[in-house]
Parts: C-alpha cells; sequence; structure tokens
C-alpha cells in the first residue's frame, strides 16, 4: 500500500475533513482552534464565502491558461489590483506557484540585472527548499543539509536578533543594530567586494528563524548601503505580507524603506498556490530572454481566490484587525510568560508572534517548547515551532480572528505551558 514519505513529521495528529474561519474539524466532528493558518497561507480564515464562491465561479469558466500561451482575465485584473498595495514604484510582477519559486526569480533577476555573482544573506534566514533559495537560507542545517554543494556566491551577515544578542552579549536593541550593520561592512570588506554582490535578500521578520522582527534603523542601513554600492535590495514578505503583521507589508513598519524587489506567497491567495515577485519594469527588463516562466505561474484558479483575498482584507479591514488583535494577542502572551520564566520573550508585530523558551542560563529550551505545542493540541489549539533551535512557539491566527478566538487562544495557551513546565 502507497503511503505518505515517512520523512514527512506531522506537528499535530489532526486529519482535517473541514474548516471554517479558525476552526479545523476532524472525521468526529471535534473543532480545533487553527492558530497556524496552514503556516500563514489562510489569511482570510478557512473557506471564507467569499473566496469559495471566486473559486467555484472561476472553476467553471476556466481552470488554467498558461500564461506564456494565453493571457486570462483573472491574472490581468490581480495586476492591475496589486498595484494598490505594493510600494510605489514596484509595477511590474512575475507570477509562480511557490514561495521558494518566487526567490529562485529574484535571484536571478538580480544576478541579470546587476551581472554581479554574490549575494548576502542575513543569520537566520529561511527562503525557501530548492537549491536556489535554500543556498538563501541559514535557519537551520535541516534546510540544506545532505544537498550539497549548493551554489556558489552566498555570503551570511548578522541579523540584529535584540533578544538573543541581549541575552548572550548584552546589547540593547540599538546596539544589536549597529552590530549587525558593522558585521555587513565587514563581509563587504572581506568577502564579498560590493562590485561582486548583486543583492542583499531579507525578511523583514524572520520566519522560520524564530518570529524575530528587524529592530528600527536596520532595513533603513541595509538600504543606504545598497544605494551606495548599486546593490539591489529583496524583501522576502512570504510569510509576513498581506496584512500578516498589522501593516500590508511588515517593511511598512520602517519608514521610507521601499524594496528593489518584493517577494510574496502565502497569504496572497487564501491557501491557492500563488506566489510573486514584483519591481520596477525598467529592472524587470533586465531579466534575460527565456529566464521567466513556468507552468503553473498565474493559474486562473489562484488568482481569482488573489483578487477575492484583497476584497476580503480591505472590506473587512484585517490589516487594521491583524493590528488590533495582535496587540491583544501579544499582552495576553506576556501575561502567561509572567507567571512561566522559562518563556523568556513573547515578539512580533500584529498577528505574527513567537514565544521563545530558555532555560534558566539563557540556553534554548526546545523540548519544553515542543512539549507545549503538543499539549497545546491534546487541548485544541493548533501551532507550530520554529527557530534555528527549533525552541518558539509561533502564533499564526488567519486575519479574521476575534477577540473572543485570542481570549480562547490565550488560556489554552497557559494551560499548554503549565503542563509542559509541571
Amino acid at each position: 500500500m502507497t503511503q505518505l514519505s515517512p520523512v514527512l513529521k506531522q506537528a499535530t495528529p489532526v486529519v482535517a475533513v473541514r474548516g471554517e474561519g479558525l476552526h479545523l474539524f476532524d472525521a468526529d466532528d471535534r473543532r480545533y482552534l487553527d492558530f497556524t493558518s496552514g503556516v500563514g497561507v489562510t489569511s482570510t480564515g478557512h473557506c471564507h464565502p467569499r473566496v469559495v464562491e471566486a473559486v467555484q465561479r472561476q472553476a467553471a469558466r476556466l481552470v488554467h491558461g498558461q500564461y506564456t500561451t494565453v493571457l486570462h482575465e483573472p491574472l490581468l485584473t490581480l495586476t492591475e489590483r496589486l498595484g494598490e498595495v505594493l510600494p510605489e514604484g514596484l509595477d511590474s510582477l512575475f507570477y509562480v506557484a511557490s514561495g521558494s519559486e518566487a526567490v529562485e526569480a529574484a535571484l536571478r533577476l538580480a544576478r541579470h540585472a546587476t551581472g554581479r555573482p554574490n549575494v548576502i544573506v542575513f543569520d537566520g534566514s529561511f527562503h525557501g527548499r530548492t537549491m536556489g533559495a535554500a543556498a538563501l537560507t541559514t535557519a537551520g542545517t535541516r534546510f540544506r543539509a545532505g544537498i550539497g554543494p549548493l551554489i556558489p556566491g552566498v555570503v551570511v551577515a548578522p541579523f540584529p536578533a535584540a533578544f538573543r544578542l541581549g541575552t548572550d552579549l548584552g546589547l540593547s536593541e540599538e546596539a544589536a543594530v549597529e552590530y549587525a550593520l558593522r558585521g555587513l561592512d565587514h563581509v563587504l570588506a572581506t568577502v564579498s567586494a560590493p562590485a561582486e554582490t548583486a543583492a542583499m535578500f531579507v525578511e523583514p521578520v524572520l520566519g522560520e528563524g524564530g518570529y524575530v522582527p528587524a529592530p528600527p534603523g536596520f532595513l533603513a542601513g541595509l538600504r543606504e548601503r545598497a544605494d551606495r554600492h548599486g546593490i539591489l535590495l529583496v524583501f522576502d514578505e512570504v510569510q509576513s505580507g498581506f496584512g500578516r503583521t498589522g501593516r500590508f507589508w511588515a517593511h511598512q513598519y520602517h519608514d521610507g524603506v521601499v524594496p528593489d524587489v518584493l517577494v510574496t506567497a502565502k497569504g496572497l491567495a487564501s491557501g491557492y498556490p500563488l506566489s510573486a515577485i514584483a519591481a520596477p519594469t525598467a529592472l524587470m527588463r533586465k531579466a534575460w530572454p527565456g529566464s521567466q516562466g513556468g507552468t503553473y505561474g498565474g493559474n486562473a484558479v489562484a488568482c481569482a481566490a488573489a483578487l477575492a483575498t484583497l476584497d476580503v482584507i480591505r472590506d473587512e479591514r484585517l490589516v487594521e484587525n491583524a493590528a488590533e488583535q495582535g496587540r491583544r494577542l501579544t499582552d495576553g502572551l506576556r501575561k502567561v510568560a509572567a507567571g512561566a520564566p522559562v518563556v523568556a520573550d513573547v515578539r512580533g508585530p500584529g498577528l505574527m508572534v513567537g514565544n521563545e523558551f530558555c532555560r534558566p542560563d539563557g540556553t534554548p529550551d526546545p523540548a519544553t517548547a515542543q512539549r507545549a505545542q503538543q499539549a497545546a493540541a491534546g487541548l485544541g489549539l493548533l501551532l507550530l515551532t520554529c527557530g534555528v533551535h527549533l525552541n518558539v512557539v509561533r502564533m499564526v491566527p488567519a486575519l479574521v480572528v476575534t477577540a473572543e478566538q485570542i481570549d480562547e487562544a490565550v488560556a489554552l495557551w497557559s494551560k499548554a505551558v503549565a503542563a509542559a513546565t509541571t
């Protein structure tokens, strides 16, 4: 009998048969409060009626029109509509199906456009599992071990993870930014000459690396160095974009800092596979002929889902809801942490919140984090871990989450942490 790959490890024992809003249900109709959102994908909740209706309507008309063969209305309309939310000047889009593919496309564009071989990434980065994206990933050896040699030309610079640098080195948040920017300058002086550096890829909030927001001043420091040296600045907003952080894009917390290329996926289409890179047309033109394409990019049904997602986010004011409910969630989690010293830090903007577990000496405590995550699942709250040491339990509910659901999740989490520490 065939089976799923034994390498796939499920974070929870749930076999979901249906979903509705913030809830998943198993075959026995047990309800689970889903604070994973399919790793931040179901941004409008499970089976939002407007998304379902748009998908059903489009599936009855045209399921797929391969976009280098024929164009179709959902693709063209989505391209126009994304102009309403993208940073000014990023007026050209290329679509693929997954975040990893979009990162690969951005990497290819950066090298074509600059004629330079090297790329700088940052400690704790996650950009995907395909060969190019894995080479850019430093959030754990599990994403890149055993498949080398990976593509050359990737150099790693420090990320200002304020909690960890404060714990290990006693640095303030401001000092952590200075430390990271000095480290970047050292990389440019010793390993990757500016004239050989095509791009810097950075997540405004580290995802798999532990839900670590870039502190104020860091992205501006990257922008200044990129401009000074003619390096492209690429923001990977696969997990942090589309309202997740209480701003439409996480980098909007850093006033005036705009990327040269933006990568988006996950919440873009409420669960349907769609991703994109956005760049100025003049920059996108520098991609070599034939370098952009793919069978499933810009799928008609996925584009229809993305259009409905944009409508729901706008009409239901979900970015504002993410900010409001994110504050409620963070406040509640910090109250839990105040009575549980093993939860050493609660952080993250909006509905992208991490709980970092540490031992009394400040070292990562993945075992307790895992126990808490599993205890939460047993109580009906679905969560995931992340972080280089897998010692961070993350909470990524759909943007439609209510105050009552936040309070329910916090109450269940308090019980889960107590169960994991007794």
